[in-house]
């Protein structure tokens, strides 16, 4: 005994299928990698991170971290080699370097 789709009785399934097609979009819409999502861990709890740093301060050289893995941010610790490594990215940091005055 198979289901008879004649006459007007498929009309009866819309709601069951559009419910569970509905489902299934929410739940691979909660699983799914929030793409986009550039700092994994870095001062969640603020609205904004915002660093800042006196340029006195910086010496000769210094880079900054850009991948937003750095265990020193925003200062480059090399989390962008595995970072890179893992994803295919190819991110790195800004370096400053003083210039020799002469």
């Amino acid at each position: 005994m198979g289901l008879d789709f004649a006459g007007k009785e498929w009309a009866t399934y819309i709601p069951i299928a559009t419910s569970l097609g509905l489902g299934i979009y929410v739940v691979w819409q909660a699983m799914r990698p929030k793409i986009g999502l550039v700092n994994p861990d870095i001062e969640k709890d603020q609205d904004k991170v915002v660093n800042s740093m006196d340029v006195e301060d910086i010496g000769d050289k210094i880079a900054f971290c850009r991948c937003w893995r750095s265990k020193k941010f925003p200062l480059c610790d090399g989390s962008h080699v595995a970072h890179n490594k893992k994803t295919g990215d190819n991110v790195g940091p800004l370096c400053l370097k003083r210039k020799n005055s002469a």
